[in-house]
Parts: C-alpha cells; structure tokens; sequence
C-alpha cells in the first residue's frame, strides 16, 4: 500500500484533470493567445464575472452560516435523533441539479403551488413566479444542496468539539458570550471559512441546476461557457479560454479555503506541543 496505493488517485488525477487541461491549453493559447483578447473583449465577459462572484460568494456564505447552525444542532442531539436527521440531510445530495432546478420549478414557479398559495393571499403571481429566474432565486437552488454539504462536514468538528477551554474560561468569570467568542470561535472558525470557500467554488462552476432553472437568461461564466461549446458556438479557442478563466477563478477560491485549512492544523500542532 505504500509503495502502490497512491497510483490510483495519480490515475484519477491524470486522467480527469491533467489529460483535460493539457488539451485545453493549446487550443487557448494557440495564435499568440488571441483568444483571450477575444474573450476579454466580449461586452458580457465582465458582467459574467461579476454575477459569478457575486453567486458563488453570496450563496456559499449563506450556505456556510446555514449549514454550521445545523451542525451545531446536529452534535447536540441523541444518536437516534442525529441519524434520521442526517438522513434527511444526506436526500438533496441525491438529486441531480435538473432534478433540483424541476423540483424549485414546480413550487416556486409562476404556477407552482407556493407562488399559487401567496397569490391567494394576496401576492401578485408574476412577480414572486420570476423570482425563481433571478440571480438570487438560483442562489437559494444551489443553497438548497449546498447547506447540506456544509452541515455534514462540520458535523464532526462540533461533535469533537472540547469544551473544556469554554468552561475554563466561565469558571474565571467570562460571560457566555465571551468564552464562546475567545474559545470556541477560533477553533471553529477555519472550518467554517474553508466549507465556505468549496461550496462558492462550487456554486461557481455548477451550471446544470442555472441552464435547467433560467436558461441563458442569465449572464455567468458557467452558461456562458457553454453557449460557446453548442450547437451555436463556434470560436473553440475562446471556450478553451472561458474554461481557464473559471478553473482559475475555482482554484483561487478553493486555494483561500485551503489556506485556512492550514492555519488550523498548524494552530492544532502548536496547541499539541
């Protein structure tokens, strides 16, 4: 296993991501790299950009701050309790984004069951059936997967929570509030941060749940990405190009996440020594 078992993971990583990249990278950077001159000067590529950020950072902190509630609430229940619980948690991460996209549709489009519901009490149909097609209608779509994946990642963290520290902190006359902020916050807080961070990077490249829910009504990188490589698309070195850009904008997302990742396990050494 030592000598061996890492192979399989290489292979992955080769076959999946550097094979793919390799291809992508002459094909962006072919003709002195004119492509992402063309890119860069298409009049939706910034408004893109932006709406993806915005998406990605928006609903990966909502989902962060959402999910760590539910963990938190998920380590004080009882065994049983907890197990039906993440149960219940684990069924969104089931369903495929079109599923998801069909499903917010149905309840929340202009003639789904919610809209029809507050319309009979008095809300107008068009405008809360077009919310679902907004930019923050699709945020609470990707949130509706995405808090469950926060949740039952830092389940652990708070189940394994010590809580000696916090009762130290108690005994020497701190308020609740304190010890919680001066104790229990830091040695949570890269956790949180770094969920935060996987699930905006991911929220950034998703795009079957948008192309089901809003069509190429809406301007982000992902649907942008793919008008290029459709049936209408036909500059291949500007999607090559689209296609780097977003990986770029992932990795670096990811990469902050990782750097708080980091910083608790090198406070978790020197706390250890």
């Amino acid at each position: 296993m030592r000598r061996f078992g890492a192979w399989p993971a290489w292979a992955f990583m080769a076959l999946f991501f550097a094979v793919p990249l390799a291809a992508l990278l002459p094909e962006a950077f072919g003709d002195g790299g004119s492509a992402f001159a063309r890119l860069f000067g298409n009049p939706l590529f910034l408004g893109a950009l932006r709406n993806t950020l915005v998406l990605g950072l928006a609903t990966g902190s909502v989902s962060a701050l959402v999910g760590t509630c539910i963990a938190i609430e998920l380590a004080r229940q009882s065994a049983p309790r907890r197990q039906w619980m993440m149960t219940l948690l684990g069924l969104p991460l089931a369903f495929s984004g079109l599923v998801i996209a069909y499903g917010f549709i149905l309840a929340f489009g202009r003639a789904g069951f919610v809209t029809q519901l507050l319309a009979g009490l008095g809300g107008d149909p068009a405008v809360i059936g077009g919310w679902i097609y907004s930019v923050s209608g699709l945020g609470v779509a990707y949130a509706y997967y995405l808090i469950p994946r926060v949740a039952l990642s830092l389940y652990p963290v708070f189940a394994n929570l010590d809580l000696r520290p916090s009762q130290a902190a108690r005994t020497l006359g701190a308020s609740r509030a304190r010890a919680f902020w001066d104790t229990v916050v830091p040695e949570v807080l890269p956790s949180v941060l770094s969920n935060a961070c996987m699930v905006a990077a991911i929220a950034m490249g998703t795009y079957g749940t948008a192309l089901a829910l809003v069509g190429t009504q809406l301007n982000i990188l992902p649907l942008m990405l793919l008008a290029q490589v459709s049936d209408g698309g036909s500059d291949f070195a500007v999607a090559a190009a689209l296609s780097l850009v977003l990986m770029v904008v992932c990795v670096v997302v990811m990469g902050v996440g990782d750097v708080f990742t980091r910083s608790r396990e090198r406070g978790a050494v020197g706390a250890g020594h």
